[in-house]
């Protein structure tokens, strides 16, 4: 059983079964708030009542997982050099916990799919939010929108939001993540939002 933010929300299926003890070595016997567990799968049906103690959830067949703890992940990030350690290891903190706090974000849309990717696999976004929180900004908002140029493929635009504190001036930055598939890909590098009227 998988749970996100204490709830109940999918049972876990290996997609193989040869990866039974890795998934049991992942496992921690006294899991701490900052531990983060991963899965990357395909959602399936909701599983029968007797599956589950009569709990009614979607089954994932999972195909990729790991787990971390916050700090190691944010000691991992790879920090710009004009970016003291200090600063960046703060900035990166608080963006990786607000997106993690996102309410909603069972990763059952598209749209939490395109944030949990950048959050775990483009690390450009934590070197914005150190160059933000430097320039007296704070981040005020991640949201995310089909694209425009969606036709074929889905594309996401995750958005991040900066606000001066001083000003009150907000800077936006964006990434395109294709979600077409089970594993989302960047098709835009982070680059300035400016929004369409």
């Amino acid at each position: 059983m998988l749970t996100i933010e204490g709830l109940d929300t999918y049972i876990l299926q290996l997609g193989d079964p040869l990866d039974l003890q890795v998934l049991i070595e992942t496992l921690r016997s006294a899991p701490k708030p900052g531990d983060v567990d991963v899965v990357v799968g395909r959602r399936g049906p909701i599983a029968p009542p007797e599956l589950c103690n009569g709990l009614m959830v979607p089954i994932v067949i999972v195909d990729q997982f790991y787990s971390f703890d916050r700090e190691s992940f944010v000691k991992s990030i790879p920090r710009p050099e004009k970016i003291p350690a200090k600063e960046f290891g703060l900035a990166a903190e608080e963006l990786f916990d607000r997106i993690i706090q996102m309410t909603d974000n069972a990763g059952a849309t598209d749209a939490d799919r395109a944030v949990n990717y950048c959050a775990l696999r483009y690390p450009a976004i934590y070197a914005r939010a150190a160059e933000s929180f430097a320039a007296n900004s704070s981040l005020t908002s991640v949201d995310v929108r089909p694209s425009p140029l969606s036709g074929t493929r889905k594309i996401a635009e995750v958005i991040f939001s900066y606000t001066n504190r001083v000003t009150d001036v907000t800077e936006k930055f964006f990434v395109r993540v294709d979600v077409t598939e089970e594993f989302p890909f960047l098709t835009t590098k982070l680059s300035p939002y400016y929004d369409r009227y």
